[in-house]
This record gives structure tokens, sequence and C-alpha cells, in this order.
């Protein structure tokens, strides 16, 4: 229970009345009345009127009857829920009109549905999520998540884990090197299968292979749901492909040895090189930051003696090195 703070103040309201303030009240009804000095430590008693001045003697404080209490409080609730239940017959009535023209055309599927702004988007996913019942499928590029987001979304899984959903999400090699990213897949160790990707498409979510969710905007400000069955299950089938293709993230991903010490990751990125990618769209398909990037970059160029941007992408196509397999 809340009771007073250390400057005799009340923070809180009449639903959590204070210990105090419960004896007192309780008191008073047993008794008719209560001396005025003894509500001093339950000041709310007088602020939410359980208490009044006994008219015979301002001395003596006299209870209101929990009867009339809670019928104050619960009119204005009341009006309330008349004011919302005519609005609601307002809107009923205005949109009524429509009701019978659209009858006439055919039923609308929803299949895409443009989805503006964190809030509606978060919203979409959390009913999605909420109204999962077998699987879903997670495709999550970039790098590291912060610790906020792991915890959010350790949350979120835990409560569909629970209900017997399995989840497999694919991340980036790059996450193998955050030990965040390994407390949270232990932690979910049960129902949940990660794997990692030196590459990966864009963000998508994908709910009991009915409903999928995509970024329609690089800065993620807009999102498609889909449930057009031909388009869930063409994603359905991007994701399998790269599930295969992917390592789980409790094992050593594995490379076929190149030329001159170049790493795995390096190869990658001389393929985006060759592909004309700059440094920051390699990054961000890498799911790295830019100076590792560069950092890479810089290796690549000593390794093949290459002096430009120019020259390393002639080098690298003569190296060989693209024409080997992870």
């Amino acid at each position: 229970m809340d009771t007073c703070d250390s400057n005799g103040a009340h923070r809180h309201g009449i639903t959590q009345l204070c210990d105090a303030g419960q004896r007192l009240y309780a008191s008073a009804l047993r008794s008719g009345r209560i001396p005025r000095s003894e509500v001093e430590p339950a000041p709310c008693l007088m602020d939410f009127a359980l208490l009044h001045p006994d008219p015979d003697d301002p001395d003596w404080l006299r209870p209101v009857p929990p009867s009339a209490a809670l019928a104050q409080r619960l009119h204005p609730i009341e009006r309330e829920i008349q004011e919302r239940r005519r609005h609601s017959l307002e809107l009923t009535e205005s949109f009524e009109p429509f009701m019978d023209i659209s009858a006439q055309d055919p039923p609308t599927t929803h299949a895409i549905t443009v989805l503006e702004g964190g809030t509606r988007i978060n919203a979409a996913i959390d009913v999605a999520t909420a109204e999962c019942r077998s699987e879903v499928l997670t495709v999550q590029p970039g790098g590291v998540r912060s610790e906020d987001i792991l915890s959010k979304g350790l949350e979120r899984g835990t409560a569909v884990v629970d209900r017997g959903v399995s989840i497999r999400t694919l991340y980036q090699h790059t996450v193998r090197h955050h030990h965040g990213t390994f407390a949270y897949a232990e932690r979910l160790a049960e129902g949940v299968e990660i794997r990692t990707l030196e590459e990966l498409v864009q963000r998508m979510l994908i709910f009991d292979r009915a409903v999928a969710f995509i970024p329609a905007q690089d800065d993620l400000t807009v999102a498609l749901e889909l449930r057009h069955p031909g388009l869930v299950s063409y994603l359905i089938n991007v994701f399998e492909q790269l599930w295969q293709r992917a390592t789980p993230l409790l094992e050593d991903v594995s490379y076929t040895p190149t030329p001159a010490g170049i790493s795995g990751v390096q190869r990658s990125i001389a393929q985006l090189l060759v592909e004309g990618h700059v440094d920051d769209s390699i990054a961000r398909r890498l799911g790295m930051n830019v100076r590792t990037c560069r950092a890479h970059i810089a290796k690549l160029n000593a390794a093949l003696g290459s002096g430009s941007r120019a020259q390393l992408g002639y080098l690298i196509s003569q190296s060989g090195i693209l024409d080997q397999k992870n």
C-alpha cells in the first residue's frame, strides 16, 4: 500500500487507499464518528471526502457511507460510458449509408495494407504477435542490437514461446561478436532457432505463414502488411533459401581459404565493391559500421597491392577470390 512520504504528503489514488486510511475509515464506520486528531496520519480521508466535520462537534469527524462515496465516484464514469455509447451510435448511423454501398462491391481482402509511422507499425505487429499460434519467421539485418532492444525482444519473444510458438530468426554474422546476442539466444533456447549470414535482404516478419511485414522505406517509417497468400508464400520461400545457407549461431562460420589471407568478410566486401557499391552501402548491407568496413577495404588494398579504388576493383576481378564460395 502507498503511504505518506517524508513530508507527510499522500501520493496515491482512492483505489490505492493507504493502510492508515483504510484502518481509520473502517474505525469511523464502526463507531459512527472519529476524533479529528486521529486522522492526521491519513489526510487522504478528507481529500477524498470520506470524512466530513460533525455539525455538533468540530473536534469530531463523521464518515460518509461507503455506498454514497462509491456512487459519487461512479457517477462521472457512468456518464462518460453513456457519452461514449451515444458517440458510438452516432458513428454507426454516420457510416450506415456507406455500408449499403460497399455491400454491393466485391469483398475487400486487405491483401496489402500500408502502415505509416512507428506507432501504427508496432501496433499491427503486436496484433499479429498476439494472434500467432504456431510459427514466427524473422529476418533482422544490421549489426549488433542495443541492450534495450534485446531486452524488449526477449520480453516479446518469451511471451510468444510460452504459448508454444516456434521462432526462427536470421541475423548477420556481425552479431556473433556481441555477447548480448548470445545471452538473448540462451534465454530463448527453447523454441527459438537463430542462424546468421554475411548478407541479408531487408527486414521481414512472417506470422503463421499467413501475414508478413516488410519495410516500404529505408528509414523504416513506412511498412507493408501483406496478407495475399501468393505474396506471403513467395516471402516464405525467400526465407527458407536464406535459412538453408545460414549457419546456426552457436556454430563456427567456416570459409574456404582465400589467396593472400583474405577473410570471408573481406571477400563479401570485395564482391560488393565490384558491383559498384559505396562504403556506406556496403556497411549497411553487411551489418557493420562504416569505419569497420573501411578498415577491411584497407586490408584488401594491402593484400592485393592496390593503390586506388579503381585499381582495387580490377585486382579483385583478376585475383579469383570471387570465384570461391563460402
